[in-house]
């Protein structure tokens, strides 16, 4: 049965054995590093490892409510998928889907309305898995990684 735990100290080794595939290294930080942001920014990070049948496949953390605003602009609250690896002999089978349901269900639970994660473009990289979920670029950039939305309907 596939389900999403919060990390703790009982699975953290899990966690942090989660390995995209080598060529897929370039388009995603590992999980080590997903949890250094989340204890430097509690309030924002919602890590999660994905287990189905007791092990540990993946790993996602989402984000709710972030201001994307910049300057002294009025808020741009967005929430979303912040990171999502997928282990490397786990992939392709709907693990990924999975993950993005699960934060999609997540931000509807608390009121949202629309899905937003980033990701590399080129080789290698989600952009297809994503398109293929229904997800639409902005035209917006966050540094070389392209912003998409998904609308929760």
């Amino acid at each position: 049965m596939r389900r999403l735990e919060e990390i703790t100290a009982g699975n953290l080794d899990a966690a942090i054995a989660v390995s995209v595939r080598p060529d897929q290294e370039h388009a995603v930080d590992p999980v080590v590093k997903s949890l250094a942001e989340a204890y430097v920014h509690p309030r924002l990070a919602w890590p999660r490892l994905i287990r189905d049948e007791g092990r540990a496949v993946g790993f996602l953390m989402a984000f709710f409510d972030a201001d994307f605003a910049e300057g002294g602009e009025k808020p741009d609250l967005r929430s979303g998928l912040w990171r999502l690896n997928i282990a490397a002999g786990e992939q392709g089978r709907g693990y990924g889907r999975f993950a993005v349901e699960s934060v999609a269900a997540e931000i509807r639970r608390r009121g949202g309305t629309v899905l937003t994660t980033t990701w590399h473009p080129g080789q290698n990289g989600p952009e297809g898995f994503y398109r293929a979920l229904g997800f639409r670029t902005t035209g917006e950039m966050s540094g070389p990684q392209v912003v998409g939305e998904l609308l929760l309907t």
